[in-house]
């Protein structure tokens, strides 16, 4: 991986397991943060699965991902990613039983430490594509 700071492009790192713990914890907001919700208001419940996948499909990186719709920059994928994060924990903790709220949270974690490489690419302002 060349260093951006002498000019030269920043690879994106091989992120497959990030990718599928990430996956993972993103399916745990969808189905548990409106779950939470539903008993407060349906309509919240109907919005909260609205923001947690409209927003990461539609906003994203130039090269993070092959489809972008919208182009952001990649603090702007990184707040989206820890918003999917801190849904899935905390929905976990309201809807699930107490063991299954600590797998979450483990999965959370988890998926924050093999980030770290990505959201370094992300934030890089040599950033570039794997070919």
């Amino acid at each position: 991986m060349a260093e951006a700071a002498w000019g030269a492009y920043m690879e994106k790192p091989d992120d497959r397991i990030a990718s599928v713990l990430r996956f993972a914890a993103e399916l745990v907001a969808w189905v548990t943060t409106p779950w939470a919700l539903s008993t407060y208001s349906w309509p919240l419940a109907v919005l909260a699965v609205v923001v947690l996948v409209g927003l990461p499909t539609v906003f994203s990186t130039p090269g993070d991902k092959t489809q972008v719709i919208v182009p952001v920059p990649g603090a702007v994928t990184i707040l989206l990613v820890l918003l999917q994060l801190a849904a899935a924990t905390i929905a976990a903790w309201v809807v699930v039983p107490g063991y299954a709220a600590v797998l979450v949270s483990l999965l959370v974690v988890t998926t924050l430490v093999t980030e770290r490489r990505r959201w370094r690419w992300l934030l890089s302002t040599a950033r570039h594509a794997a070919e």
